[in-house]
């Protein structure tokens, strides 16, 4: 995804509001402000394909009809064989709309086709791209009967799809019911703002590769305007960075205590650990059980180490001295472990890092929760989020119950996805945008706990400890992809890469 400076998303009524200041304020009129957004479209197509490119550009009756007969134009205009099919969907089309027609017939009408109910386009060869601009954030309801089928229609074709601000048929905010028609696109050029239906898995899947255009907005709106929900940017996690003093040693960046690993499970607390080290704690110690020992001795020999119990924790001590600890990674649920942390908890008074079986026990005993100290940041994928606190109907709605219960147990939750969310105690997402499905290996969520405990050590604020390290995470995974491919990469890529993704910070 392209990241710009503006990182608000606002929902399809927001933005609707934001083009009224705009046109009030600059003023501009509203049909300017149209050929505004279909020319940054057309400047986007022009820069990744060439003059003999063919072009279908499907068009509605409203406004996102409006930008397609326009982009249309403007295609021709440039050389480009392009020609729009209007779906007649509704008998008045919209001012914009009308006036873009009118613009498009008086060059040449041969360049536009009316498209009446039930009627259907065949036969599209398959190097002509789609351009899809039937329906934008306005849809307030599912797409039914002739639109329907005439999305299908098109998602069955092999031709390239490009989506003019949003797949037609997706809602911006919601996830619809399954087996919704949405155009299936494989770019979409999005005005201004991400919308929350990108950056779930239900509805992403949708719309490709989003490219945000920014169509020059009014900015006293945007910034004035509030908003729970942010994209995460670079600027932002620059903004956070706290860089190395050059007159330091090794007791300025804090001690860093990872606590897991069980029989079978050591691997775990040595990614952690590793990656704790890599994210830059001056120290860092595992607290593991005896079947561990040499292994990580060996795998992280930059650590130091306690143990006890012999293939499980049965104590959990001398965290006491931490400035930052990370719980769970391989630790595994045995009873005595489960007694062990649920003491720790009632003695442990400052934030933490709560990850894989530490969660799994507090899913066995939800009445954990409120033990565990305020600002702490707890790790978990939908599974354990869900064996939490309960299940839910999409990732939308589990998104919307994270946010609550940040704000009732005063947490950070960070809900690792595709686009793993950071939900604060005040009722704030943050969407993360870096990473990629390489990061869906086992040990991935091992080293984001090592990542954001590492971070923790060094002073950082929890929240921003959270936000940094999953930027940090999806980067290094990133960079990794790169290297060994989405499929060979593994999780110790993840850490071997955290050192290129600081870089990039510089």
């Amino acid at each position: 995804m392209t990241n710009i400076a503006i990182v608000k998303i606002f929902s399809a009524a927001q933005i609707r509001a934001c083009d009224a200041y705009t046109i009030h304020a600059t003023p501009i009129a509203s049909i300017d402000l149209m050929e505004r957004a279909a020319g940054k479209c057309v400047e986007w197509i022009s820069g990744q394909y060439g003059r003999d490119s063919l072009f279908v550009v499907l068009c509605g009756t409203g406004n996102n009809g409006g930008d397609g007969l326009a982009i249309t134009r403007m295609l021709h205009q440039l050389g480009y064989a392009a020609k729009a099919f209007l779906l007649q969907f509704n008998p008045e089309l919209s001012a914009d709309c009308a006036t873009n027609l009118q613009r498009l017939q008086g060059i040449n009408e041969e360049l536009v086709e009316t498209l009446l109910p039930d009627m259907f386009i065949t036969d599209i060869p398959e190097n002509i791209i789609v351009i899809d601009a039937i329906l934008g954030t306005g849809l307030n309801r599912a797409v039914q009967d002739w639109v329907a089928h005439f999305i299908e229609h098109i998602n069955q074709l092999p031709n390239r799809k490009i989506a003019i601000d949003i797949p037609s048929g997706m809602p911006a905010d919601t996830i619809p019911d399954e087996g919704a028609a949405i155009i299936m696109a494989d770019e979409t050029l999005s005005f201004q703002f991400y919308k929350r239906a990108f950056l779930h898995p239900e509805t992403g899947q949708y719309a490709g590769n989003v490219h945000i255009l920014d169509i020059l907005l009014d900015k006293t709106f945007i910034n004035s305007t509030h908003t729970n929900y942010i994209a995460t940017d670079k600027a932002r996690i620059k903004s956070l960075y706290k860089k190395r003093k050059q007159f330091s040693h090794k007791g300025t960046y804090g001690l860093a205590i990872l606590i897991g690993g069980s029989y079978g499970s050591i691997g775990a607390i040595c990614l952690a650990t590793r990656a704790a080290a890599r994210a830059g704690a001056g120290k860092t110690k595992a607290l593991l059980p005896e079947v561990g020992y040499s292994i990580i001795q060996t795998q992280v020999p930059e650590a130091m180490c306690m143990t006890n119990g012999r293939k499980h924790l049965t104590e959990i001590g001398g965290w006491q001295t931490a400035d930052a600890i990370g719980i769970g990674p391989g630790l595994g649920t045995e009873w005595e472990t489960m007694r062990s942390f649920e003491q720790f908890l009632d003695e442990c008074k400052q934030p933490i890092v709560v990850d894989a079986d530490a969660l799994n026990m507090i899913g066995k005993k939800p009445e954990l929760l409120s033990k565990i100290p305020p600002g702490s940041v707890l790790t978990p994928h939908p599974k354990e989020f869900e064996r939490i606190f309960g299940k839910t109907v999409n990732s939308m709605q589990q998104l919307e119950v994270a946010r609550m219960q940040a704000m009732r147990y005063n947490l950070y939750i960070v809900l690792k996805n595709r686009y793993t969310a950071i939900v604060t105690p005040e009722g704030e997402c943050r969407y993360n945008l870096t990473g990629n499905a390489g990061l869906a290996t086992a040990g991935s969520g091992d080293v984001l706990t090592g990542i954001v405990t590492g971070l923790l050590a060094q002073g950082y604020d929890p929240g921003d400890a959270a936000t940094m390290g999953v930027y940090l995470h999806g980067l290094a995974g990133d960079y990794a992809a790169e290297a060994r491919s989405q499929e060979a990469m593994i999780a110790g890529d993840i850490v071997e890469h955290l050192g290129t993704a600081f870089q990039e910070l510089l």
